[in-house]
Order: structure tokens, then C-alpha cells, then sequence
């Protein structure tokens, strides 16, 4: 599907949300309270001097108008390596509810509103990851943080990293202990600060008019750091930690079906993360 939803009709076959939530690192511990059990990583392609039109317009019109039918945005940006590309993720309670929060805002006042100058921006808009937390607490987790109000334009210097694995077969609970009692200390004891890990949700699409990305099998992992220096500080500490380089890159190699791919994100004003 190119620009999104130009005309629909709203499909409503209503799949329940299956959790395949891996072990606790430490079962005695509190579960963090995490926003968003089903969340959708979501890459456009933008007709060329267009991504600031679109942030203007999204920042403006999409945020509360989406999260006042259940759904939050959790973060939007701007991809550092590709200046026609809008990176965005929006999450849901369950399978359920986002057919049909997705159903009342695409049928809704704002989105026919405003989709012929949305659409106006957008070459392609079907590069979707349909994404759940690996484990009970490694969603996204905001505590009091607040998005700040509409107008404001303060430039943000925080960079948000997104590391994608692929992988043959869905992601096990082994590759997940792996992550977390091995590569998550390695980046964070080299200056990272990770803020969420998921792998794919393969439940059916429950709003087809959507496309989400089918045959996937991903674990998707995000960092933040303070500014694009921090983070070029953080990969040489780690490419010269001997384990890393020893170890563990070359059992993350093994385990993988191709290179990671990174997204290198400059959140927008209003981005939430």
C-alpha cells in the first residue's frame, strides 16, 4: 500500500492477544508498569523535502487525536541516516483494541481532515513491524514523563538507537536470557541506556487495511543516549571490550540470520522517548 488509507472499508476480524512474554531476569522483582503490550514500529518514505512537512502536520494534529481513542505514540522521529525516511511507534493494550482504535481514527473527523496533506507526503507507508515486549518488563516505560504541549520548539539533542535482529524462526525464551544476561550489560556498561526490547507479535493483522510486515521474525532493541557523540563514544568502549569482541559479536553472529540493521533516531519535539 502506498500513501495510507485514501478509502477503506474496516475489516473487523478480532483476534485476541496471545502473550509470548519470556522469564523475568529476576522473578521476585516488581514487574514494571510498561505502557503498551502490543506496539508497531512504522518506517514511511517520503517524497524528497517533505519529512518536515509531515512532522509539523503529525506533531500538530496526530498525537492527542490518536491517544484520545486508547492508542499512545510512543515516539516520533527523524532517521539521521536517511533524510526522506519518518520513523514512528505507536502502541496498543491488545490485538483487539487496536482494530478498534485504528477502525474510529481512520474513519474519524481528524485523520479526513488532514490525510490528503498526510498522504501528499508519503511514497510508501507499509514498513511495519508488528512488535510485543520479549519479556513482562522490557516494554517501554515512561513513569511521569510528559510530552511536551503543542508550539513547543525546543531542539532536542538525545539520540534513540534501534537495533533490529533477524532471525530464521520466531525468537526463543534462550535468545531473550541471552540478551539479557549478556548483551545488555555489555552495551550498558558501555554507555548505553536501553529503554525497551520486543520481538514480533504473529497474531493475524486485525486491521488488514493496514499492512504490517508478514514472515518476520525480529527482536527489536532500543537505546537512548545523550547526543550522536555519546553514542559514537559507546560503540568504540564496545568494539574494543575484549568480550564483545571475542565472545559475544560472534555468538550474536551465529545466532543471526543476516546483519542487525540500526535505525539512528533524533526524536521530533513532541516525541515521548
Amino acid at each position: 500500500m502506498m500513501p495510507i488509507l485514501r478509502a477503506l472499508k474496516f475489516p473487523m476480524a478480532a483476534v485476541p492477544f496471545t502473550a509470548q512474554g519470556f522469564g523475568m531476569e529476576n522473578p521476585d522483582a516488581p514487574t514494571p508498569q510498561t505502557c503498551c503490550p502490543i506496539i508497531e514500529l512504522r518506517q514511511y518514505t517520503l517524497h524528497p523535502g517533505q519529512r518536515d512537512v509531515l512532522i509539523d502536520l503529525f506533531d500538530r494534529e496526530f498525537v492527542e487525536s490518536q491517544e484520545a481513542l486508547g492508542m499512545k505514540i510512543i515516539g516520533q522521529f527523524r532517521d539521521l541516516d536517511n533524510p526522506n525516511r519518518f520513523v514512528w511507534l505507536r502502541g496498543f493494550q491488545d490485538m483487539f483494541s487496536r482494530a478498534q482504535a485504528l477502525k474510529d481514527f481512520y474513519g474519524g473527523p481528524v485523520w479526513k481532515a488532514h490525510r490528503e496533506a498526510a498522504n501528499a507526503t508519503m511514497i510508501d507507508s507499509d514498513n511495519v513491524l508488528l512488535l510485543h515486549s520479549a519479556t513482562p518488563s522490557s516494554g517501554f516505560s515512561f513513569g511521569n514523563n510528559e510530552r511536551p504541549r503543542v508550539g513547543v520548539n525546543e531542539a532536542r539533542s538525545e539520540l534513540i538507537v534501534a537495533t533490529i535482529y533477524y532471525f530464521n524462526a520466531p525468537v526463543d525464551a534462550g535468545f531473550a536470557e541471552f540478551f539479557e544476561k549478556t548483551v545488555k550489560p555489555a552495551v550498558i556498561g558501555s554507555g548505553a541506556t536501553v529503554v525497551a526490547y520486543l520481538v514480533t507479535e504473529h497474531s493475524e493483522n486485525t486491521f488488514p487495511a493496514l499492512p504490517v510486515r508478514e514472515g518476520e521474525n525480529v527482536f527489536v532493541w532500543f537505546a537512548r543516549f545523550d547526543d550522536a557523540p555519546a553514542y559514537a563514544r559507546h560503540l568504540a568502549a564496545l568494539t574494543q571490550f575484549p568480550r564483545w569482541r571475542d565472545e559475544i559479536s560472534k555468538e550474536l553472529a551465529r545466532r543471526l540470520q543476516r546483519e542487525p540493521e540500526i535505525l539512528k533516531l533524533s526524536p521530533t519535539t513532541r516525541s515521548l522517548l
